[in-house]
């Protein structure tokens, strides 16, 4: 459907709701009926947008698998360096940007040369970046909350030369299965979160979390453990 089709779907539908006597909403808009309804047709043209924009980095290269939800994500360059499993849902503002030739990425079996692989189920919220140059993995249903950094790499600082001219170091980052990342953390190169682990909001992790650990604070330590 186009957007202006979408659009005319929409005012055929809600013109006689509205139309209530003096002023008054209909019956069919108070309050608690139909919420469910109205819900639907105010994300109708988002969803034009984002099949749309899925079919969009399709072709660009991108992986994108079946049934994912990606609202307005910003990827600068390099869309042939993401890789998406199925149900994957990337919130609006979400930044993925990739370094580096196509086909140099980390990314093993299926995603062979990729960089940035995202599995099954996993949601990134809001305004969130993974900055990667080799690989950033994360694993099947885990959880990012919203501003985050994720990265796989950083700057030289030798004083040689400027920082902007400096070459990159990079190592792996792998975010495991069903872990769930906090508001505001940052995880940097070469760390790997393991399997049901929990990173407290606005934690710097600069090691390996084990699996199932509760960690926060700068930098962060073990605090606890899922049971």
């Amino acid at each position: 459907m186009s957007a202006p089709a979408a659009h005319e779907r929409i005012d055929h539908v809600l013109a006689p709701a509205v139309a209530g006597a003096n002023g008054a909403l209909a019956p069919s808009l108070r309050p608690g009926r139909n919420d469910a309804l109205l819900n639907r047709l105010l994300q109708l043209p988002a969803g034009v947008r984002m099949r749309v924009r899925i079919a969009t980095l399709r072709l660009l290269g991108a992986r994108i698998g079946r049934k994912c939800w990606i609202r307005h994500v910003e990827l600068p360059r390099n869309p042939w360096d993401l890789w998406c499993d199925d149900r994957v849902a990337l919130d609006r503002g979400v930044v993925l940007l990739t370094t580096g030739e196509r086909g140099g990425g980390r990314g093993e079996h299926a995603a062979a040369g990729r960089r940035i692989v995202i599995r099954e189920r996993v949601y990134i919220n809001r305004y969130t970046m993974i900055d990667a140059s080799e690989l950033v993995e994360i694993g099947a249903c885990t959880m990012i909350g919203p501003h985050t950094y994720i990265t796989d790499h950083d700057h030289g600082t030798a004083l040689d030369r400027p920082v902007h001219a400096q070459p990159l170091h990079g190592a792996p980052t792998r975010i495991g299965r069903d872990v769930w990342i906090g508001a505001g953390v940052t995880i940097l190169k070469g760390v790997t979160v393991g399997d049901q682990a929990v990173v407290a909001a606005g934690a710097v992790v600069t090691r390996d979390v084990p699996a199932r650990a509760i960690v926060g604070g700068v930098p962060a330590k073990i605090i606890g453990e899922r049971s």
